[in-house]
């Protein structure tokens, strides 16, 4: 679906792990791509390096005499850090996709910990193994000696120290990325809220209501004057709800009725439009955006012929069970032109639902119709 035209909705996702951030060599030319991209990988393995360097400074001893024996610590030391730096990497990695740290920070905290240290152990036994049992040729008894044992002490300093720095990291990220993000969110509610009502107001909307007045008062006075009270409740309603982020679903539903009006009197017999909800009073505990009802009955106007012989069938129900209010309409797609539809009715109001609600919009097609699932908001009352 390209905006809101009914047709084939296929949301796409995007691998973050594929960002041009963190592969520069989309992002420059051939000459200079390469060592950018490389850049990060280079500091990197410096300060593996450094570290290594480090801790065989300060372990070594004696075995600075032993170019052998020094070179053979300073390897050992090397696969420490390399490997519980790239351990504790990939638990971050692992975890980002499971538990955020914006939502259930304790439980990623506790996750954090088991997978961290759980897999910095496998990884601190698995390196000596290989040097004291496999290199040196001791018996894989010596792995649970108290000297041994002892000496895990230094490296589990250094996982500890190395899971904060991967975790404290991905945890700032993770914040950075939730202010960044309910940014976005605030200014797209802002565009999709003046996107609605610039809608209303535009020339197409009101050319259309003007020729479906200009034949009623010549053919019916009594209903040309309901017509124009109708649509002054529509530009009322509108203008009236452009501040607010929500409505209730009686409101909505009350405005629905004014706009149908317009649209039953331009369409006659050719709209078929029936609601399936509890009485009004009941709708008052649910909330959805201003506009939100509205727009996807014109959605399925605009984009749908509408006969005498065939009319635009529209349904909305209410399903409290699963907390949606549900607008299916028939199949007659229609060629529409730039001039009648944006193309950015059901994406503004998409953008609008993230920024109220974790429940996005659900869009549904089969071969005979469209089906839009717009979560409510309950109400709750103290």
């Amino acid at each position: 679906m390209k905006g809101e035209t009914q047709g084939k909705f296929a949301p796409q996702s995007f691998p973050t792990y594929l960002s041009v951030a963190q592969f520069p060599v989309m992002a420059h030319s051939p000459t200079t791509a390469l060592p950018r991209a490389l850049a990060p990988w280079m500091r990197t393995l410096l300060l593996m390096l450094a570290l290594a360097a480090s801790i065989t400074l300060f372990t070594c001893g004696p075995c600075w005499s032993d170019p052998h024996e020094m070179m053979a610590n300073f390897l050992f030391c090397l696969a420490f850090t390399v490997g519980l730096w790239l351990t504790n990497g990939f638990a971050v990695e692992w975890l980002n996709g499971y538990v955020s740290w914006k939502q259930q920070p304790v439980k990623r905290l506790i996750l954090t910990l088991i997978v961290s240290l759980g897999g910095s152990l496998v990884v601190i036994f698995g390196l000596h193994f290989v040097y004291r049992v496999l290199y040196r040729g001791h018996d894989a008894s010596v792995l649970l000696s108290a000297p041994v044992l002892r000496q895990l002490a230094f490296p589990i300093v250094i996982t500890i120290i190395c899971s904060l720095v991967m975790h404290s990291r991905a945890f700032l990220q993770g914040w950075r990325e939730a202010l960044v993000s309910n940014e976005r969110l605030q200014k797209e509610n802002a565009v999709s809220q003046y996107e609605s009502l610039r809608k209303q107001v535009n020339p197409h909307f009101l050319f259309n209501s003007l020729n479906a007045l200009t034949s009623l008062v010549e053919e019916d006075p009594k209903r040309a004057v309901r017509f124009i009270r109708q649509l002054s409740e529509v530009y009322r309603y509108v203008l009236d709800s452009q501040e607010q982020e929500v409505v209730s679903l009686a409101e909505e539903l009350r405005f629905a009725e004014s706009y149908l009006y317009l649209q039953r009197t331009r369409l006659g017999e050719g709209l078929d439009v029936a609601f399936d909800l509890p009485p009004a009073a009941a709708l008052e505990q649910f909330m959805l955006p201003p506009l939100a009802l509205q727009l996807l009955l014109e959605n399925a106007i605009k984009h749908n012929a509408t006969r005498t012989d065939q009319p635009l069938r529209i349904r909305v129900e209410l399903d409290q069970a699963a907390q949606q209010v549900v607008v299916r309409n028939t199949l007659r797609p229609r060629r529409v032109s730039p001039e009648e539809s944006t193309g950015l009715g059901l994406s503004n109001l998409q953008a609008r639902y993230a920024f109220l609600s974790k429940q996005p919009v659900q869009i549904e097609q089969t071969a005979t119709e469209f089906i839009v699932k717009l979560p409510v908001l309950e109400m709750v009352t103290a």
